[in-house]
């Protein structure tokens, strides 16, 4: 069989997890990074393989099967969605929540009138988390869902951040209200805001001169990201930055409480600790890409999201896969 031939587009954290983990999947390979910088020389990449600029990703069309986008959703996917989605099989990991539908509907767009199939929000949450949203609470609909972070690193908000003129780096640590945790666990279903059940930790390396206190103001005041949560900006240098939180640990959980029958209570949870958050992350994005591919040789198009895609398609084989599963 062919391999997929595989695209990056974005060689940040999450494009270098793509990068190395592809490799564990014989049924794929990488065949481009493609980059915005300038000159393209001056990214390295580990793999043997072309690093091509942005705008000249139209001549690849006939080259990749699926392009994974690894940009940051607060600027380069709502550029890059729907304008990659009219040339390739799209596979991004945009996760700003409130935005989703809008976004779905502007890829879907591209991705019908490009002959192609986007699956968006991939990743753990959105993704996995959301799946387990959706079985728990239809199993029990009488109950609530609840999603705790952490405590971890947010790339999609340390990305915010970076965005930030007068930013030169930074990390974001998303971390879990421990009294909400344990009301939830000891079957309470409390009615609990998002600054209730999470605060957000910023270490902020700023460029030499920057303004301090209008950095801080742009994170706290920031909507869909900080402006929602209880936000420690905390100022370092680069070299603390890079020595104590160069790692990108993640987790967190989703717990439903509910019930059947007259009063039978059941609790539901589904947990994950991520030594890397980016290189668990691209292992999902790389499955549903498989999936991706799927579809459009069977001639679908359009965009969709990871409740649209059947477990199967995630497998490389399927027959043994369902022989080892079932």
């Amino acid at each position: 069989m062919d391999k997929i031939r595989v695209g990056i587009c974005g060689y940040g954290n999450l494009g270098r997890g793509v990068e190395s983990e592809i490799g564990k999947n014989p049924d794929m390979e990488l065949v481009a990074v493609f980059t915005r910088r300038k000159p393209v020389e001056s990214l390295k990449i580990k793999a043997v393989v072309p690093v091509i600029h942005v705008d000249d990703a139209a001549e690849w069309t006939d080259k990749i099967d699926v392009m994974i986008l690894c940009g940051g959703s607060a600027n380069d996917l709502p550029r890059q969605g729907a304008a990659f989605a009219k040339l390739f099989n799209v596979i991004d990991s945009f996760d700003t929540h409130a935005k989703i539908p809008e976004y779905l509907k502007a890829v879907d767009r591209s991705a019908k009138e490009g002959g192609n199939i986007s699956i968006i929000s991939v990743g753990w949450d959105p993704g996995l988390f959301s799946l387990m949203r959706l079985y728990m609470g239809s199993i029990l609909p009488l109950g609530k869902t609840y999603t705790f972070w952490g405590k971890g690193v947010s790339q999609g908000h340390s990305d915010a951040i970076r965005g930030i003129d007068g930013v030169a780096d930074a990390v974001q640590y998303t971390i879990p209200v421990p009294d909400a945790v344990e009301r939830i666990r000891s079957g309470e279903n409390p009615d609990l805001s998002a600054r209730e059940k999470h605060t957000r930790l910023c270490y902020v390396a700023a460029e030499p001169n920057a303004d301090l206190g209008r950095i801080e103001s742009e994170i706290k005041n920031m909507p869909n990201y900080f402006s929602d949560y209880d936000t420690t900006v905390n100022f370092i240098t680069k070299d603390e930055l890079k020595a104590r939180h160069g790692k990108l640990p993640h987790g967190g959980s989703v717990i439903h409480a509910g019930k059947t029958g007259e009063d039978c209570k059941h609790s539901l949870e589904f947990s994950i600790k991520l030594g890397s958050n980016p290189e668990f992350t691209s292992s999902v994005l790389i499955c549903f890409a498989r999936a991706a591919y799927k579809l459009s040789e069977k001639g679908e198009t359009g965009a969709r999201t990871v409740f649209d895609i059947p477990p199967i398609l995630l497998c490389a084989d399927e027959e043994k896969t369902v022989k080892n599963l079932l």
